[in-house]
């Protein structure tokens, strides 16, 4: 993003709340508000601190202004930005401008959602789309198994290889307390689930889960006097490509294509330069798409990247190493368990799911139907 200085932000402090099931009861906002506690003791700040306050969700047309009523603070910037599953990724970009300019020194970026316990359909109610309505779509796996579908035709991708990055998924997520599949997985009981939308079967698709998170952003030069690592904002890469699928330019190219060298640019690094990769996995092919189009691998080559384990734990690339999507949650908009992720690889937290001398990782968050696309690039302090 045009203006935004690298490393001049650093995030310290991150936290999920209660994830899976949660009690009927819950709002959205309870589960921000105890996210931002978790993420507030895990930085050392107060909840006066906060003076910029970043946030978006399906449940609540005004986030910002229930979380300043519910916490009793008075922010000077708020944000509502809400581009899908991305906005969490644009939040950092809007922060750091934020807190570059003066307009806020402590950001609280963050997410809520119940949508298993209230339902998907109730949690995130469709608009009528003139293009695409009528013919009654089952949105959003119709419109990524679109995009899988032409990707097998045009690269030759395989059923087999989608299911390699589920089953990639769920080996990390084993290794994650806080994950909710716990059973391993094979290509074959992918391949055998139940079929959601060809050539997706239900094990090809994102968790149903309730869960929020928060991160706290500071200046990188407050950033070091505080309890927790940080984790400095390196770069930050945006674009909006289309709101329906039958608008997209070619499915098979997403917008990481663009908003990954914007990143990459600000950062002054390469793809080769990432140690760990957290990639906005609502559907199978969504990882696939996203290795090639931010440079992992060329185009048409992720399905072969990805088969015999190339990014399990042990592979060639540590890919969602938290369980991602697929395996760990998925409370509707996923993009800032991705940074909370990437967070904890930088600070080294991780137990056996480390990534080894982690100095630089990736969070790419996507936002409707392949249609908002924004990559962050972390680093630690040997990167500053």
């Amino acid at each position: 993003m045009k203006g935004l200085k690298r490393a001049s932000v650093a995030i310290v402090g991150a936290a999920e709340s209660d994830l899976g099931a949660v009690a009927p009861n819950t709002s959205p906002i309870d589960l921000m508000a105890q996210a931002t506690r978790r993420a507030l003791d895990d930085c050392g700040l107060k909840l006066s601190d906060i003076d910029g306050i970043f946030a978006a969700t399906t449940q609540a047309r005004s986030p910002t202004l229930y979380l300043r009523e519910y916490l009793g603070i008075e922010p000077r910037y708020a944000d509502n930005t809400m581009i899908g599953g991305s906005s969490f990724e644009s939040h950092i970009g809007h922060a750091q401008a934020a807190i570059q300019n003066g307009l806020c020194d402590a950001a609280l970026i963050t997410y809520g959602s119940t949508q298993r316990t209230i339902s998907r359909a109730s949690a995130s109610p469709r608009e009528f789309n003139p293009y695409e309505t009528v013919y009654k779509p089952f949105l959003p796996s119709s419109a990524y198994a679109l995009a899988a579908s032409r990707h097998m035709h045009q690269y030759g991708t395989t059923r087999e290889q989608l299911a390699e990055v589920a089953v990639a998924a769920r080996k990390w997520a084993l290794m994650n307390p806080r994950a909710w599949e716990k059973e391993p997985l094979t290509i074959e009981q992918v391949l055998n689930a139940r079929m959601v939308s060809y050539p997706f079967t239900v094990r090809d698709c994102c968790l149903v889960s309730d869960g929020g998170g928060a991160l706290i952003m500071v200046s990188a030069e407050r950033a070091k006097s505080l309890k927790s690592k940080p984790a400095y904002v390196l770069g930050v890469g945006e674009y909006l490509s289309h709101n329906s699928i039958s608008n997209m330019a070619d499915l098979t190219v997403s917008g990481a294509a663009r908003s990954g060298p914007l990143a990459f640019g600000m950062a002054g690094l390469k793809p080769a330069d990432v140690k760990a990769i957290e990639l906005y996995d609502a559907f199978t092919i969504n990882t696939i798409l996203f290795l090639e189009d931010l440079g992992f691998c060329r185009k048409g080559e992720g399905g072969r990247l990805v088969q015999n384990g190339g990014i399990a734990p042990g592979g060639k690339l540590a890919v969602n190493t938290n369980g991602g999507g697929l395996s760990y949650c998925h409370p509707g908009m996923y993009g800032i368990f991705l940074l909370i992720e990437a967070v904890r690889q930088i600070r080294g937290e991780r137990g056996p799911a480390q990534v080894a001398g982690c100095d630089v990782a990736l969070a790419h968050g996507n936002g409707g139907v392949l249609s908002s696309q924004v990559t962050v690039l972390l680093g630690s302090e040997n990167t500053v």
